[in-house]
């Protein structure tokens, strides 16, 4: 019977060597810890929460819960670099602005000595040798499916629609003139870039964007002394073109490496502007000298693809709407060039309109986007 009342009491029996006196371990003293009972602990509870253990005292943080330390740390570290990163594709997508202001005096001097088909033409297939060679050498393979035809408006936007038309226009048109009017190409890719992915930029950056293509509008009409020109014809049809390629290709962009985007674009469009180079070349006389190859080379590697490369890197950090806005003091930078590289004469309105536009890029980009 001593043995039975020992097995069945509900005294739990030490582990210890040491003797125990009957019912002392029945209740847990305040204080203690009941991890040396011989049932041990249960299974998945922890006695780590006893106040003898010296681990298992709290902090207020502690104490506070999960939530209230996830936000205690999200209070006390810096925002991810987001800052960083939006004034880097600040800046890139202003060094493609840069680059694309040298565009039209590039091109003007390029029909010193080129045709407009075979100027087109190959400045396309030479961008793409360029382009091709970088591809290889680094061994990137080919873009999903999915994003092929979005490749594809890229290619028919901004490799050959909005250097062919602009083309045509600059053998009619100043380049000052032309500048301009390309003026309004921020408003439209800003236009079409709310239509093709939804951005809903605020009503104040819409407000600037209107007021600067009032003021190039305006110009255009002062300018041509209220009637439409063919070249005003080619140069809106090649604000159409390209929005839609800078807004498609800066929806790649997320996607992919700008780089990538502009390069596989003219690679798609090599088995066309190949033969046309070929063709065109034929046909049109071609005089060499220092400024048509120049322009040339300019409009084949800087505009056509360098200036695309961070163009496309900017617009993925920062947003479309607002990268598109920084192109509104693309006009400004070709005035300039065409004084200084071509001796070109303003009329007071040009500086005006560009000065105009450059009020609105600082709304647009302090503006909630």
């Amino acid at each position: 019977m001593r043995a039975h009342d020992s097995a069945t009491a509900p005294t739990p029996i030490a582990v210890s060597g040491h003797p125990e006196t009957p019912g002392a371990r029945t209740t847990p003293l305040p204080g203690k810890s009941t991890a040396r009972s011989s049932t041990g602990p249960l299974p998945g509870k922890s006695t780590a929460r006893s106040t003898g253990s010296p681990h298992s005292e709290k902090s207020p943080a502690d104490n506070a819960g999960p939530l209230s330390r996830n936000s205690s740390a999200r209070s006390a570290e810096p925002l991810p670099g987001k800052a960083s990163v939006r004034r880097a594709g600040t800046l890139q997508a202003a060094l493609g602005v840069t680059a694309f202001s040298l565009t039209f005096p590039a091109t003007a001097w390029g029909l010193e000595g080129f045709g407009p088909w075979s100027l087109v033409a190959v400045r396309s297939v030479l961008a793409a040798v360029i382009a091709g060679g970088c591809l290889l050498a680094l061994r990137v393979p080919l873009p999903d499916r999915r994003h092929r035809a979005g490749l594809l408006v890229v290619a028919a936007g901004v490799v050959v629609g909005f250097p062919l038309l602009t083309t045509l226009a600059l053998r009619t048109s100043t380049t000052a003139h032309a500048a301009v009017v390309v003026g309004l190409l921020p408003l439209t890719t800003a236009l079409l870039s709310a239509l093709r992915m939804g951005t809903r930029p605020s009503r104040t950056f819409w407000a600037a964007a209107l007021a600067g293509a009032a003021a190039v509008l305006a110009f255009t009409v002062q300018q041509s002394g209220g009637a439409l020109t063919s070249a005003d014809a080619y140069l809106f049809g090649a604000l159409l073109v390209c929005a839609a390629g800078y807004t498609e290709g800066g929806r790649l962009a997320r996607v992919m490496p700008g780089w990538q985007v502009i390069g596989w674009a003219l690679v798609l469009c090599l088995p066309l502007t190949a033969p046309a180079a070929a063709l065109a070349l034929s046909y049109e006389p071609v005089h060499l000298s220092a400024h048509s190859v120049i322009g040339l080379l300019w409009v084949a590697a800087g505009s056509q693809f360098l200036g695309l490369v961070v163009w496309y890197r900017g617009m993925a950090a920062i947003g479309i709407p607002k990268a598109s806005q920084l192109q509104l003091a693309q006009p400004l930078l070709t005035l300039v060039w065409s004084v200084l590289l071509l001796g070109e004469q303003l009329t007071p309105a040009a500086p005006l309109t560009a000065a105009a536009v450059l009020v609105c890029i600082a709304v647009t980009q302090r503006a909630r986007g």
